[in-house]
């Protein structure tokens, strides 16, 4: 009795095949969609039961739940898959030369920002806890959340920000979209972590980790209960940042923007 074939080809497909099933798992985390796979598999598994045992009618119609069972966990899984193709698009610093392909390298990366205003205006709302959720953009196109809000396209000011934010005002729900010197968007809908945070995180730092995980956005946060500040960047936050130092932090993430880029062109030129 002989070994089965392994090659270095199969070595590669079962780690591509890894890679693919932990990416899924990461992006059904902490949702529902495990125990739903649980119960497909199983759906699955009675069939090839049924179809050794030869029970006709009952395989016909297993088969019949089985032959739409693509359209159906499109339809079920739709924001895991989401959110899941929205982390791959978030690497495209590391594909650079997709970036030539598609024209990517010519979008401008907004740093011509004037930090002031909005420093001032957190430092604000933090004392009078009112809450805000501030979305700086940077290289990657926030394009389908702007389009979930309000247009507005006005220069970034502290009494803007401030009058959008006010409790009883109609765009105060949802996040700001700031690029550049513009507030380009307010009452905008972003994507919530499905990362296990602690109770005390609310919907607006839950919202603010889920949109640092899908783009290289800087997102503030002000908390409506105890008036502080919050930073989100690259799947984290850092709470209770000081207001005197938010611009200094603020600088600090683009900065860490800038070299990654710098480091995945350097690496795309060689």
């Amino acid at each position: 009795m002989g070994f089965i074939p392994f090659n270095f080809v199969d070595l590669i497909d079962i780690f591509l095949v890894a890679s693919l099933l932990y990416g899924l798992y990461r992006a059904m985390k902490g949702t529902s969609a495990p125990y739903i796979m649980l119960g497909i598999f199983f759906i699955y598994l009675l069939w090839i039961l049924v179809k050794t045992f030869n029970l006709v009618l009952f395989s016909t119609i297993l088969g019949q739940i089985i032959s739409v069972g693509v359209i159906a966990i499109i339809i079920i899984f739709q924001p895991e898959i989401r959110h899941f193709l929205q982390a791959i698009g978030r690497q495209r610093e590391r594909f650079e030369w997709l970036s030539r392909i598609f024209n990517f390298r010519n979008r401008k990366v907004e740093h011509d920002i004037e930090l002031k205003p909005i420093v001032d205006a957190c430092r604000s709302m933090g004392e009078q806890k009112v809450g805000a959720l501030i979305i700086i953009k940077q290289s990657n196109d926030l394009g389908i959340v702007e389009e979930s809000g309000i247009a507005i396209d006005a220069k970034v000011s502290q009494s803007l920000i401030e009058n959008i934010f006010f409790k009883n005002a109609p765009l105060h729900d949802g996040g700001m979209i700031i690029s550049g010197d513009r507030v380009v968007a307010a009452k905008c809908v972003l994507p919530v972590t499905r990362q296990d945070v602690p109770k005390s995180y609310g919907m607006r730092h839950r919202a603010a980790l889920g949109m640092s995980e899908v783009s290289d956005a800087i997102i503030i946060v002000v908390s409506e209960e105890t008036g502080r500040i919050s930073l989100a960047h690259d799947s984290e936050i850092n709470r209770n940042v000081d207001p005197d130092r938010l611009s200094q932090s603020i600088r600090k993430l683009m900065r860490q923007n800038d070299i990654r880029r710098k480091e995945a062109a350097d690496n795309d030129g060689k």
